[in-house]
């Protein structure tokens, strides 16, 4: 496994020459510059959040073609943390409802930790492709039975992991808090009209074999999740366990720049983005 604390991927050969033609296009010498943004931690920082590399980003339709989704991500969530430290308030919406919450400074706080910041990039990166899995579990001597499913589908994942080891639940633990997260950060509207009839506001009913959840119980989920993930044995080898454990306390905090970006930069195009039709 990868020790993933601190973990600032690699740019990209494309990435590295988006940045440098965006945001340095007066820099003739460009190898020496690319070698110096893969050295120098802050350079990176600084060209990433440049306002050219974010207006280019969001004017260019086809970006996602032209960079990693890792860049891509990590651009979108150092521009909302830019405009975040502008303001007092962030917004929750609930329905056509939209409630002014002045927690924007704890916002800014949290992705001041270099490691959550690469963290989220990582995560919504992840979400790019949806892994669909057919794996045959030994439930008695000679029997086998196969078990079906997505890595977004929640119930699923429990299913999984409960015929896992402890040992080997950690990725599950992760997966199910990453889910419920990015759910509530980049597609909160589902959550809301798939628990709720948008004209009533009444709680639909159940249907057999879909548990519907509502905005607490995805918080529950994930907040439990990424405590189990911080306790296992698996998090201290990564040195990961200060990044669940972070996540665990400050779980709806986290999902305020997710809901940033999502309403303010991803509003018209993250269904295409992250290849999810009406989930």
């Amino acid at each position: 496994m990868v020790d993933s604390r601190l973990r600032r991927r690699r740019l990209a050969d494309r990435d590295l020459d988006f940045l440098v033609r965006i945001a340095a296009p007066e820099e003739k010498e460009t190898s020496g510059l690319k070698k110096q943004i893969l050295k120098d931690a802050d350079l990176r920082k600084y060209l990433i959040a440049d306002d050219k590399v974010f207006r280019r980003t969001m004017d260019d339709e086809e970006v996602v073609l032209k960079i990693s989704s890792f860049l891509y991500f990590e651009i979108l969530l150092r521009k909302a943390q830019k405009e975040l430290d502008k303001v007092s308030h962030t917004v929750e919406r609930t329905g056509s409802q939209r409630i002014p919450v002045f927690d924007a400074p704890e916002v800014v706080k949290l992705l001041a930790n270099e490691e959550l910041l690469q963290y989220l990039v990582d995560m919504l990166a992840s979400f790019t492709k949806v892994e669909n899995y057919v794996i045959p579990i030994r439930i008695a001597k000679g029997i086998w039975r196969k078990i079906r499913f997505n890595d977004m589908d929640i119930d699923a994942l429990h299913r999984y992991c409960e015929v896992l080891d402890e040992d080997q639940r950690f990725s599950i633990y992760k997966r199910i808090g990453d889910v419920c997260l990015f759910i509530l950060g980049i597609f909160p509207e589902y959550v809301y009209f798939d628990y709720r009839y948008p004209s009533s506001g009444e709680i639909r009913p159940k249907i057999a074999g879909h548990l519907r959840r509502g905005i607490e119980e995805y918080e529950e989920e994930g907040k439990k999740s990424y405590r189990m993930a911080s306790e296992h044995p698996v998090a201290e080898i990564l040195r990961m366990s200060d990044i669940f454990s972070s996540l665990h306390d400050n779980f709806n905090t986290a999902k305020k720049p997710l809901n940033f970006i999502s309403q303010h930069y991803l509003r018209y195009t993250k269904q295409q983005i992250f290849g999810i039709q009406n989930q």
